[in-house]
């Protein structure tokens, strides 16, 4: 039984939220937060998030996002395999070699995508007037190439297996940013790509190194599933461009964490 489940139940309920809101595994604030809160060594910080985000728990969140059509299943599909091939390497890497330049160079990363998604100088136009408001489509119907899914759903899952952050913090800004899906779009499609338990590879790398607290995982889990949920119900009520711009928000505060090695 884990020290403190409440605690841990309450950040399965923060890290579900922020899922089901930005398309991402949850990963980015369980792994800080059991570090920091919880006196987690990192690679056992990493191996216990990676264990959550095994289950399909953001079931509900995907299907929230499928009856409002901002899913794309073929893709999801192609992201996902990226995501296996991907995860067990980015676990091999981060039981191998040091990682700090590695955090110091997402974390960098995060703050160029952030500030795109935020958009401070066209916030600025708009409020002085010399720029319409804009509106981002909710619904479109953008197709890719499967290789170019299959290529950002290894990348992500290389991302997972470093950080245990589940990917959605490479498969949204690049389906957003280069791929021209819509924020809302990107974000129900990310989440269904990480539902299937893709990181197993990189969990059973973990594993056999006795990196896993399975008893807090499972704790973390449920928190995450109610959640999940409710950040789809957020998302899908606001505008896509408020969304879009929350999510730099997130972003920008991310990559402090990388940055800081925190």
């Amino acid at each position: 039984m884990p020290d403190y489940p409440l605690a841990l139940l309450i950040l399965g309920v923060a890290a579900g939220i922020l899922s089901g809101m930005f398309g991402i595994g949850g990963g980015i604030v369980i792994v800080p937060a059991l570090t920091i809160f919880f006196g987690f060594e990192l690679q056992n910080a990493v191996g216990t998030s990676l264990v959550v985000l095994i289950w399909p728990l953001s079931i509900f969140a995907v299907g929230a996002y499928y009856r409002a059509g901002l899913l794309d299943i073929s893709a999801a599909i192609m992201l996902a395999l990226g995501l296996v091939l991907g995860s067990y390497f980015g676990a091999a890497i981060a039981l191998s070699l040091p990682e700090a330049t590695m955090q110091r160079i997402y974390g960098t990363f995060l703050i160029y995508v952030g500030w795109r998604f935020l958009e401070p100088r066209k916030i600025m136009a708009e409020r002085r007037g010399q720029l319409p408001r804009q509106h981002d489509p909710e619904i479109d119907n953008t197709r890719s190439p499967w290789y170019a899914m299959v290529a950002v759903g290894t990348l992500a899952g290389i991302a997972a297996g470093l950080f245990g952050i589940g990917g959605g913090l490479v498969i949204v800004p690049a389906l957003v940013e280069l791929l021209h899906y819509s924020q809302k779009r990107a974000v129900g499609t990310s989440l269904a790509a990480l539902m299937p338990p893709v990181s197993i590879g990189a969990v059973l790398s973990y594993y056999h190194a006795g990196m896993v607290s399975l008893a807090d995982s499972a704790v973390i889990a449920v928190g995450l599933v109610g959640g999940a949920f409710f950040g789809a119900r957020i998302a899908l009520s606001l505008p896509s461009r408020t969304v879009r711009r929350l999510y730099g928000v997130f972003l920008l505060a991310v990559s402090l964490r990388f940055l800081l090695q925190l």
